[in-house]
């Protein structure tokens, strides 16, 4: 599907430096397309084997994004490249153990000539390197629904830092701090992820789950992990081995791991308030706006609302390095004289007509169905105890499944939290969340914001709910909720609404559709795929549904 752009300046976003490649596309200071290159390459966050994993360029979702809006790569007022090796200083220098360190800079020097090699057309001359802490803020500040607020940056490391404290003034961002590497709580974060036995740069939300089962116990932590009174951070060396035994990836964890997971988790939401109280005395602002990949630590987001200075908490739904490129791209298109809106929603990345899917259709040779409501059968399904591949519009910029990839179930079987995790082939102690109609939010969640679309924030669930809704219900009573609100999704809502009919439970269980270890669906032929090999009932694709066959 191809959108005609309006006339005005066009700047395409690239994140191509430390993980999750993508593009994003800004016309007239609108964004109109963003992606990340995994959804395409089906190679999750990037990876390749060292030394290029960490540097992909996202040849694939850029051309898909020129593409969707109707320009060629001769047509760009700019390229916005998220990373800036002048900024760079070596790795030994900064306290950190990279030896890819120097490749990646020089990588990124060259980047221009890239770029004009991936995309026939692009003048090379038009590439700006935009600071990796600026983007991440441009694409909270910048895309949040708000006019001023400060922005809080969080990640693993930019060029020679890993956090900027920020303020928005008409479109205008004034740095306030910057932690300098190599002290970095989304590094340290890594390490002790890489030390419960998880993937670094990866798994992170795995150790936020873990530690809802633990005991913040480790009070050494408060000394290694502390905020310094000026904006700023200390992250020393931990030992992790003198506190809990490394895990092995195919070990169990212990009861030891998950009161280590619990102690970080802890310490970083404690810095993280600590922060946003600086901040907010130096700029009186009542929004704040973060991203980086430490916002999209759900449980801390949830607890700098409750407990931290500002009125209102909006997170990039990607805060992950994606979302540099869309933060690149509108800063640059700030520089060059437009204003920018708002982002949309998070629905930026690739949809399919009805012609295009029932195209596929026929070419798999699958029987299919189109019902006169899709949301009716799916809700159907779902009162059944079906479980459902839910595959409709645009799909999601950023990791979090909104209703447009996701796997649908009933919340009302407590089993049905193994069954998914078994259908996805993940460990059995994390939680899946709940998508609820926005007008019933409050009757059933008691805590966190009444309007959450994005699956940022963590919810208190009423007790009086706990057994009506087992399969969310997290071990700490708390589930990562989803608002579906009927204008900006209607079918969703109607599927719910649908729902509630037949069951009296205004909640259905939404995680992602994928198998572990693979990214989120994204195509057509993604969707078959996975309806092909995984224990699913439904496939909704579209208006059309297709139904695991029943065994004789």
């Amino acid at each position: 599907m191809v959108l005609e752009a309006e006339v005005g300046v066009k700047v395409l976003g690239i994140n191509a430096v430390f993980h999750d490649p993508a593009a994003a596309l800004v016309v007239d200071g609108v964004t109109v397309a963003a992606a990340e290159e995994e959804r395409f390459s089906r190679r999750k966050h990037g990876k390749r084997p060292v030394p290029f994993s960490t540097w992909e360029l996202p040849e694939l979702s850029a051309r898909w994004c020129l593409e969707h809006a109707g320009i060629s790569a001769c047509d760009l007022d700019a390229v916005a490249y998220s990373f800036d090796p002048d900024l760079a200083r070596p790795a030994d220098q900064m306290g950190l153990d990279d030896p890819w360190d120097h490749l990646r800079v020089t990588y990124a020097r060259q980047a221009p000539g890239f770029l004009a090699t991936a995309l026939p057309g692009l003048d090379p001359a038009v590439v700006r390197c935009v600071p990796h802490h600026v983007a991440h803020a441009a694409s909270a500040g910048l895309a949040a629904p708000h006019g001023d607020c400060d922005v809080l940056v969080l990640d693993g490391r930019g060029e020679s830092a890993s956090h900027l404290s920020g303020s928005y003034s008409g479109g205008r961002l004034e740095v306030l701090a910057s932690q300098q590497l190599p002290h970095s709580l989304g590094l340290l974060y890594e390490d002790v992820t890489e030390h419960l036995g998880f993937l670094r740069s990866s798994d992170e939300y795995k150790v936020m789950a873990l530690a809802s089962y633990g005991r913040p116990r480790f009070a050494e932590l408060r000394d290694a992990v502390r905020s310094t009174g000026d904006g700023g951070f200390r992250t020393d060396q931990v030992e992790w081995d003198s506190l809990v035994k490394r895990r092995a990836a195919d070990e169990p964890w212990s009861q030891d791991h998950a009161d280590l997971a619990a102690s970080v988790q802890q310490r970083l939401e404690e810095v993280l308030l600590e922060l946003a109280r600086w901040q907010q005395r130096r700029t009186g602002n009542d929004v704040l706006t973060m991203a980086g990949g430490v916002a999209l630590n759900c449980v801390a987001n949830s607890r700098l609302l409750a407990e931290g200075p500002y009125r209102d908490v909006w997170v990039q739904p990607a805060s992950g390095d994606a979302g540099t490129a869309l933060g690149g791209a509108l800063h640059v298109a700030r520089e060059l004289g437009d204003v920018t809106a708002p982002m949309p929603g998070a629905d930026l990345g690739r949809g399919w007509n009805e012609d295009e899917i029932e195209g596929w259709l026929r070419r798999a040779r699958l029987p299919y169905e189109r019902p006169d409501d899709v949301a009716e059968t799916v809700a159907g399904c779902l009162a059944d105890n079906g479980v459902v591949a839910w595959f409709q519009g645009r799909s999601e910029f950023g990791p979090r499944a909104l209703g447009r990839r996701s796997l649908l179930a009933h919340p009302g079987h407590a089993a049905n939290l193994e069954r998914l995790n078994e259908v996805k082939g993940r460990e059995q102690f994390r939680p899946v969340a709940p998508m609820v109609r926005l007008d019933r939010m409050t009757d059933v969640f008691t805590s966190g914001p009444a309007r959450s679309p994005y699956m940022l924030f963590v919810h208190e669930i009423d007790p009086a709910w706990w057994d009506r809704i087992p399969a969310v219900v997290h071990v700490d009573g708390t589930s990562r909720a989803q608002t579906v609100d009927p204008v900006d999704e209607p079918l969703l809502d109607r599927m719910l609404a649908s729902f509630e009919r037949q069951t009296g439970l205004p909640v259905v269980v939404n995680t992602s559709l994928n198998t572990s270890g693979r990214p989120m669906v994204d195509d057509p032929r993604d969707a078959l795929e996975c309806f092909g090999s995984a224990p699913v009932d439904l496939l909704a694709i579209g208006p059309f549904v297709l139904r695991r066959p029943v065994a004789a």
